[in-house]
């Protein structure tokens, strides 16, 4: 069926994820949606230096909310906040340098954060496709410690802070590549067989539809999100899938484009007026799975994902120095 599932999802990809998806789509936005002012709310936007989570900051910057940019690269990380702050004229703009793919030091970030900042919004936008199998310092493969490690422990680890605060969100930025993944909690890191980078991607992408989904059954309070922004022309694009971008750059999204929805998702009152747990495209809930793709997985396998993500989770707490 993998053939079935490929097939479709790239001819839907053709309709609805290129720039003329978007213009479609957005015929249907209600612009008032989006015109909000947040002054006194405090957004986290991870990956924030490039792409989709700076065009999301620097629009949540306009709109007069306090960011923290967390990103990996320190030079790049300041040239972003910079220009962030140029365009929007909002110096409530926080930098904390991070590596989303070591556990160790996101949880010495967050233990941190927790006790000198407040937050309204977490939103998950920081990711990687590695595609041959990396191994991080700490034996994880990278894709993985970045996209579902990463962001189950930041998640976790600011829930507490979260919960403190009316009207609490958390977004994460996932991809219509999950459609062709059906959860598999028995090769969480890849070793079998031969690596395929892109599909590993899409696998760590349907992880986080099933993490969004267990978070909004547990905490009922904050409002939890998935979305796909469609395919967007992006500095990750261009360098981890060269070959699609040449096929598809004058078809592509802008980033501001891709980033609509985590916008909308992250300060609209329309957003909190639909249920906890949803995947989004285009300010819209849709479904996770494609029609026969037969991408459904047991309840006790998206159990076992959270039971295993929080043993490597303590593991990692119990051994981060400070």
């Amino acid at each position: 069926m993998s053939w079935y599932r490929n097939t479709v999802w790239f001819v839907k990809g053709l309709r609805e994820y290129t720039r003329s998806g978007y213009e479609s789509a957005s015929k249907h936005f209600n612009p008032a949606d989006v015109e909000v002012n947040v002054a006194g709310r405090s957004f986290l936007v991870t990956g924030a230096n490039s792409g989709i989570g700076k065009a999301t900051a620097t629009e949540i910057a306009r709109r007069g909310g306090t960011v923290h940019l967390v990103c990996r690269n320190k030079e790049r990380a300041e040239v972003a906040k910079g220009e962030i702050v140029t365009e929007t004229g909002n110096q409530n703009i926080f930098l904390h340098i991070v590596d989303i793919s070591n556990p160790r030091e996101i949880w010495r970030f967050a233990e941190k954060f927790k006790n000198e900042h407040k937050l309204n919004v977490l939103i998950n936008n920081a990711g990687c496709m590695v595609n041959n199998r990396e191994l991080t310092g700490d034996g994880l493969e990278k894709n993985f410690a970045t996209n579902t490690l990463g962001t189950y422990i930041l998640t976790t680890a600011l829930l507490p802070l979260l919960e403190k605060e009316a009207d609490a969100r958390v977004i994460t930025v996932s991809s219509g590549g999950m459609l062709v993944q059906k959860l598999n909690v028995s090769d969480l890191q890849s070793g079998n067989g031969t690596f395929d980078g892109t599909m590993v991607y899409a696998q760590n992408k349907r992880q986080q539809v099933v993490l969004t989904e267990q978070w909004a059954k547990a905490h009922r309070n904050i409002h939890f999100s998935v979305m796909h922004p469609g395919w967007a022309d992006t500095p990750a694009v261009r360098s981890a899938m060269p070959d699609f971008y040449q096929k598809m750059k004058n078809s592509l999204r802008t980033e501001a484009q891709g980033a609509d929805t985590v916008v909308w998702l992250a300060i609209s009152s329309e957003a909190t007026k639909l249920p906890s747990g949803l995947f989004f495209q285009d300010r819209q809930p849709v479904p996770t799975h494609l029609p026969l793709a037969s991408t459904h997985s047991p309840p006790a396998d998206e159990e076992k994902l959270m039971e295993v993500l929080e043993e490597f989770s303590q593991k990692f707490k119990s051994t981060s120095p400070g």
